[in-house]
């Protein structure tokens, strides 16, 4: 998989507007160091699913410590993601920050009107019902194990309920473009899943895959170390749940996608940096930090509550106090940290 920002991996750069990396994001110098204000800057002002097939025991959800998570049965794949108001809230605040990080662009793939497409992992249906808005004439389709998704929706969207770690029910050559964004931890065969992405996409279909990488990172040297043993945390529980969290920086990651039978030679990767919190100088970045440390914020306990307590094995109490000192972290301005995504996109070719 090549990457546009390392000459040392050369591969032909796609005649089509990508991202500009944001390698070295400046500071704002004016930000204030005082620990008792937030880093996040304050607050941004800013049911039931679609179909109608789903059992009623998909809605008595597990419980654990107060969140709620999905009853779907996955065989042997757990989900860590709580599906309750609380994570939706961060959920919808991420895909705000991403979408203003990306200009406003739901895809980078140069997509051609597509007529068919599939949004893997939809959560609360944001971009799916984005990208119905902004191609009418498309069927656009969010499967996600959850029905966390709202039921007024534009007539041209639609949400199923399944586990797509599982053989899926679509025909051969069916959409015209899959979207694949921040389903770290979420299936323990990536081959197989890319290889339903190829059996249903069309010649010439694309499929389009983002994710961030675990963990925060800073050039400043400001990174806490609390932020270094989340990471490990987590990926000691991805090593255990065999779901790998770090996608981007797998080594795997093209070879899954070559296994599942996309050329790996037509890879096309865009990696750049999302601020948490307002320490930026440019605007831009400045209100993306500030949405992202709110989706950060509070999806904060559902990103590790089920991992530490049910995988790790800590006890409640155990978590609390370790999320206080990650909060603690996250709201403070001396801190100027962020996130690395990568989106990769690649071509089904047209004759097989």
């Amino acid at each position: 998989m090549a990457d546009d920002d390392n000459p040392g991996l050369a591969l032909p750069v796609l005649n089509t507007a990508v991202l500009s990396s944001t390698e070295h994001l400046a500071i704002d110098p004016d930000i204030d160091d005082d620990d008792n204000d937030s880093a996040l800057g304050g607050s941004i002002n800013d049911n039931q699913p679609s179909s109608a097939s789903i059992a009623s025991t998909i809605f008595n959800y597990r419980k654990l410590h107060g969140r709620t998570f999905h009853n779907f049965q996955t065989g042997d794949l757990q989900y860590w993601g709580p599906n309750d108001e609380e994570m939706s809230e961060g959920m919808d605040y991420f895909h705000h920050a991403l979408q203003m990080a990306l200009d406003d662009k739901l895809f980078l793939a140069p997509l051609d009107n597509p007529q068919r497409v599939l949004d893997v992992g939809a959560g609360t249906g944001m971009w799916t019902i984005d990208f119905a808005d902004s191609f009418p004439s498309a069927s656009v389709t969010g499967i996600d194990l959850s029905p966390m998704q709202p039921s007024w929706i534009p007539p041209n969207c639609k949400f199923i309920i399944d586990d797509l770690s599982q053989p899926w029910a679509f025909p051969d050559n069916y959409f015209d473009f899959i979207h694949i964004r921040y389903m770290m931890g979420c299936f323990r065969d990536w081959t197989r899943l890319y290889k339903e992405c190829f059996r249903c996409l069309k010649p010439g279909g694309w499929l389009q895959h983002g994710e961030p990488g675990p963990g925060l990172r800073s050039d400043d040297g400001t990174l806490p170390e609390i932020w270094n043993e989340w990471t490990a945390h987590c990926m000691r529980a991805s090593e255990m749940l065999g779901q790998p969290f770090d996608i981007p920086a797998d080594a795997r990651w093209p070879q899954w996608l070559e296994d599942g039978g996309f050329p790996v030679a037509g890879i096309r990767k865009k990696t750049f940096h999302m601020p948490v919190g307002m320490w930026p100088a440019e605007k831009k970045w400045k209100t993306i930090g500030a949405l992202h440390g709110l989706a950060v914020d509070v999806g904060l306990e559902g990103f590790v509550l089920y991992t530490h307590t049910r995988v790790l094995g800590w006890e409640y109490s155990e978590v609390q106090a370790f999320l206080a000192k990650v909060r603690a972290a996250l709201r403070s301005r001396r801190n100027h940290t962020y996130v690395v995504w990568t989106f990769a996109w690649v071509q089904k070719p047209l004759v097989e």
